[in-house]
């Protein structure tokens, strides 16, 4: 076969023979909205892809004609030029975290990974939450190096989607070990304040522990404890934008009595406190 030297092309003339590489998104813009009281967004469309993940509430989406009940954890993908309209209910809230973003001229198969589909629901313990809450942070903090990391967290949620949206080919064993495991993850999201071990959760699913951690981690991208910690996070970053309760108190609500050890493990998961976190997120409110 005769090699092309495709490192002596301009980039722009390399994209065509590219066959599963592509080029990361560029992303426009990543925030936290909170919608007035009886917010209505009119029928329209946008040039870019937008991820809409509702962190708090609940509103209806309606894409192409298709109507949405969306509440907190669920997420909305709209592709360019697709028409929609959203509206909020009287007397409820409603945030979401916004991404808007675009592939430039790279073919990038979005409908081969994800189909038409619009909506996944049910995220908010999943991977996809922390991924879109990092984008936020990070995409407002300056320097190259945090908009990379930018880029590749949404390529991560990109994947993730991807992912859930091919559940409905799985065998009937992979079936029946997504049942063990989201059994698994409930027993340790019911029970993250508390002191979970490896050996309840072996009991809890009838698998080895070793068998367990590589399913569990296959599924989630992370090991049982991994998760456990990480719930800890997420939990801790909801009460502190939520609630008026102290670093301590917070601390204690996701099962450390000791505060400094809560902060040093914020720390070493996050790479920032706790106050640095609820102080990074820009959040904006009105015309969404």
């Amino acid at each position: 076969m005769k090699r092309i030297d495709m490192e002596n092309w301009e980039p722009d003339e390399t994209i065509p023979m590219l066959r599963d590489y592509f080029i990361p998104p560029y992303i426009t813009l990543a925030h936290l909205f909170h919608a007035p009281e009886g917010w209505r967004k009119p029928l329209g469309f946008h040039k870019q892809y937008q991820i809409q993940y509702v962190s708090h509430g609940l509103a209806h989406y309606v894409v192409e004609d298709r109507e949405y009940l969306t509440r907190k954890g669920d997420l909305i993908l709209h592709r360019p030029h697709e028409k929609h309209h959203v509206f909020t209910e009287p007397g409820e809230p409603y945030s979401c975290i916004s991404i808007v973003f675009h592939f430039g001229s790279a073919p990038f198969p979005v409908k081969d990974l994800l189909g038409e589909r619009h909506y996944f629901a049910g995220l908010a313990d999943h991977p996809i939450d922390e991924l879109l809450q990092e984008i936020v942070s990070h995409y407002h903090q300056p320097g190259v190096l945090r908009q990379m990391e930018c880029q590749q967290q949404l390529m991560r949620t990109l994947a993730e989607l991807a992912k859930l949206s091919r559940q409905s080919e799985m065998t009937p064993v992979q079936l029946k070990h997504k049942t063990i495991l989201l059994h698994v993850k409930n027993y340790i999201h019911a029970r993250f304040a508390e002191d979970v071990r490896l050996d309840e959760l072996e009991e809890v699913s009838g698998l080895s522990r070793n068998y367990l951690c590589h399913l569990f981690r296959q599924e989630f991208g992370m090991l049982p404890l991994q998760y456990l910690t990480w719930l800890r996070v997420q939990r801790a970053k909801d009460l502190a934008i939520q609630t008026k309760l102290s670093v301590s108190q917070i601390a204690a609500e996701v099962g450390y009595s000791d505060v400094h050890t809560f902060g040093k493990m914020f720390k070493k998961k996050t790479g920032i406190s706790l106050s640095q976190y609820c102080a990074s997120l820009y959040m904006t409110t009105g015309g969404e």
